[in-house]
């Protein structure tokens, strides 16, 4: 099972890193704010020198605040993070349509 931890030390940057045209092509810096066990806060930068920081590292295009349960079911299915936001689960803050663009990296 995916967690938040993993996935922002060793999975997204591995990502990005194996195609940093396809994450600079997102153009968004972005602010993961995990809430819970296993939680944390980490920028991932698809837009400057793309990759992954832990902290919150200069200016978020787009800030998403989810618990860690939430993120191992985004994480699992990118596809499901749609409706989290629907229904609460996942906040989305600044410009919410450059969260569409994260299942790029994410699936």
């Amino acid at each position: 099972m995916a967690d938040a931890l993993t996935d922002f030390t060793t999975r997204l940057p591995a990502k990005i890193s194996a195609d940093l045209a396809k994450a600079k092509g997102i153009g968004a810096v972005f602010l993961f704010k995990i809430t819970g066990e296993g939680g944390g806060v980490w920028t991932v930068d698809c837009k400057n020198e793309p990759g992954v920081s832990e902290g919150a590292v200069g200016t978020p295009d787009c800030t998403l605040e989810l618990s860690a349960a939430d993120w191992a079911t985004i994480s699992a299915n990118p596809g499901a993070a749609m409706q989290m936001f629907f229904t609460g689960k996942l906040k989305v803050t600044g410009n919410a349509m450059l969260a569409t663009k994260l299942q790029q990296i994410l699936a």
